[in-house]
């Protein structure tokens, strides 16, 4: 039997996403900038799409933008941003512990003369509200931090960044890659308080392919992708209709069932760790606050070892963010982890699927890998 424990990665497509996806391919079909009948149903369906997703995020339709994934969402909105911030100045606060989306957006704002300050993160992976305020200049432009770490579950208080930023009078921008937040830490664009927020939808099982970046009314970007007015003029090229309507139906799905889903994922989570600690003596893990990311250490025992042995047993873990394919882990780094510890380490996603057996199988599994490997 298969145990899926990576959905940090990706998670895997709801009945009702793939449905909408289908149903759009073979019944609406049509381009929804075509204004015949066919082109004007697709249009339809975009829009209530559009509508649905903003819901979840909590956001006017019309602050919402469709995008190919979260790394374009990203990449925009740092580009972009740092763009239509300049006029305050070239300084950018960001951390050492960002997906690579933005850390490579932020190599290339550098190379274009840009100054980023990098904030290490805490115990957590988080970064400390007081330790952003402590980075702010006069020339800060753009303020761009995850809300929830992709290996660690480290949460940051955005909406206290926020806050921050209004509190100290300060004109930056303020973006947060919320990828692994969205509908699993409770938070809507108002209460968050950003300019620009990242979500994706193969995170929330909706298929790969389709991302989303909320632009706060009265920001303007300049496109990311030209060439066509679609999406308001603000990104080019024909909607992908089957993904946007997938992602729509995980976000209604998802949205209703959060409250009940979050917290059986963070009850599995404690289970595991309380479980692992007992059987595992040399147990490293990361306290965090995310109910869906697990990150633990088995020091001196290599993690593609241990992931191999569990992947022989069909239980699927991860040692790291999957953009990474495999590299070593600059979270972990970042944090000032031992090599002996980062070496190996496990990334444990869990999902609304997530089921008692999966982390039932789990554990037995590295119990059996720690008594197996030590003798050999």
């Amino acid at each position: 039997m298969e145990h899926y424990l990576d959905n940090a990665a990706t998670t895997a497509v709801c009945p009702e996403a793939a449905e909408a996806a289908v149903k759009a391919m073979t019944l609406l079909y049509g381009n929804p900038s075509s204004t015949h009948a066919k082109g004007r149903e697709a249009a339809k369906l975009l829009c209530s799409s559009r509508a649905a997703v903003a819901e979840a995020l909590g956001c006017a339709a019309e602050e919402l933008v469709f995008t190919s994934c979260g790394s374009e969402s990203d990449n925009w909105a740092l580009l972009g941003g740092a763009e239509a911030a300049k006029r305050t100045g070239r300084h950018i606060v960001s951390s050492l512990v960002e997906h690579d989306a933005v850390r490579k957006s932020l190599e290339l704002l550098e190379a274009q003369g840009w100054e980023v300050t990098r904030l290490k993160p805490g115990p957590d992976g988080a970064v400390r509200v007081g330790d952003v305020k402590a980075a702010l200049r006069e020339d800060t432009a753009l303020v761009s931090l995850m809300m929830v770490n992709n290996e660690t579950g480290g949460v940051t208080d955005i909406a206290g960044v926020a806050r921050m930023l209004r509190e100290s009078g300060s004109r930056a921008l303020l973006h947060t890659d919320a990828v692994q937040a969205f509908m699993k830490v409770p938070f809507t664009a108002k209460t968050l308080g950003a300019d620009l927020i990242s979500v994706s939808g193969h995170k929330i099982h909706a298929p790969k392919g389709v991302g989303a970046l909320y632009i706060r009314s009265g920001l303007r970007l300049r496109p990311f992708v030209v060439g066509g007015s679609q999406e308001n003029g603000r990104r080019a090229g024909t909607e992908a209709v089957p993904q946007i309507a997938a992602f729509a139906a995980a976000a209604r799905l998802a949205q209703e069932g959060m409250a009940e889903n979050t917290a059986r994922m963070a009850a599995l989570k404690a289970e595991m760790l309380e479980r692992l600690r007992a059987e595992l003596p040399e147990l490293v893990w990361i306290d965090s606050a995310a109910p869906h990311i697990l990150s633990i250490s088995l020091p001196g025992w290599r993690s593609e070892v241990l992931m191999n042995f569990l992947e022989a047993r069909e239980i699927y873990v991860s040692k790291s963010s999957a953009c990474k394919k495999g590299g070593r882990s600059h979270v972990l780094e970042a944090m000032g982890l031992s090599p002996r510890v980062i070496d190996g380490a496990l990334r444990i996603g869990l999902s609304r699927y997530t089921r008692s057996e999966d982390a039932d199988a789990l554990c037995l599994a590295l119990r059996e890998a720690h008594d197996t490997l030590a003798h050999r």
